[in-house]
């Protein structure tokens, strides 16, 4: 850990240097997840050329490469810098919520650099942030991670206790943080519909909480204007009465975001995550109950 702090502080220009050098072994070397990543694409985009799929994913490895110099910055970039680079749009939505004393859901998908962008809203809002992760196996990159997310004051929930912690704190102001997008197991709340022309399954732990406890739900439009530099544009994807909404709206509604995202911004998406795995492609929803119009307030 010493020797990634260390790292750490050098400059993210210098980082970038590796990160450029990490991207010729990963993407022309060992070919990492390439075929993942090939395959996902061609699933995504079947009306792209195979030139413009493979400018895609040459940029998404080069997206890749610099999160991860990016995310190494991140344990000791301070405040400044990190705001100069990751930048809000919209955060009022979010703050001004949490203090009158709501509850906020913020379903956000895997776009880079999600870990930058915990970051810049917990060192707003500090321990009123609480993010939900999966714990990852390795004890040193598990280390590693709680260390860059809760480093700004985020509470950080295991996702296998959140439910139980929720009913507990229930009536603490805060935004809970979801990537939503991220494959569930058999034990989650399961909902499968379209995405990106694929059979895919999504969580709807969000979803219900929103509509039992009467919580506004956040989605964050990401962009990359230029290297080193994000943005997150805050629009309110869903919020109460829920009274007339048909199931699953809120998680088709953050569906259609995602995809308008990707659209936008292909590149910024994680290909590499086997995130269709034994799911059947398809042109159509399994369960097409809400027309996917997003909505940007």
């Amino acid at each position: 850990m010493i020797l990634i702090r260390l790292i750490s502080m050098l400059p993210l220009g210098v980082l970038y240097v590796f990160s450029d050098l990490l991207y010729l072994v990963a993407y022309y070397l060992i070919g990492y997840r390439k075929k993942v990543v090939q395959e996902n694409l061609a699933n995504a985009f079947p009306n792209k050329s195979c030139a413009e799929r493979k400018q895609i994913e040459k940029d998404f490895y080069r997206n890749f490469t610099d999160s991860l110099a990016e995310t190494i910055k991140l344990l000791t970039m301070g405040k400044k810098e990190l705001n100069k680079r990751f930048l809000s749009k919209n955060a009022y939505l979010i703050f001004d919520r949490v203090n009158k004393g709501e509850i906020v859901i913020g379903m956000c998908g895997h776009f880079f650099n999600w870990e930058g962008h915990l970051l810049t809203v917990s060192s707003e809002v500090q321990e009123k942030c609480e993010t939900i992760y999966t714990k990852i196996n390795h004890p040193f990159f598990e280390k590693l991670m709680f260390s860059i997310r809760s480093r700004l004051g985020a509470k950080i929930s295991e996702r296998k206790s959140f439910q139980r912690n929720f009913l507990k704190n229930r009536h603490l102001p805060r935004l809970i943080v979801l990537a939503a997008d991220q494959r569930p197991n058999q034990m989650d709340i399961r909902y499968r519909t379209s995405f990106m022309n694929r059979q895919t399954v999504f969580f709807e732990g969000g979803e219900k909480l929103a509509k039992k406890f009467g919580l506004t739900v956040i989605y964050a439009y990401t962009s990359k204007p230029k290297r080193g530099h994000y943005i997150f544009e805050y629009h309110i994807l869903s919020g109460p009465p829920y009274t007339d909404h048909s199931p699953h709206s809120i998680t088709e509604k953050f569906i259609s975001l995602v995809e308008r995202n990707i659209e936008d911004q292909p590149a910024l998406y994680l290909w590499s995550h086997n995130r269709w795995k034994n799911q059947a492609k398809t042109s159509k929803p399994e369960n097409p109950t809400t027309s996917r119009k997003p909505q940007s307030k």
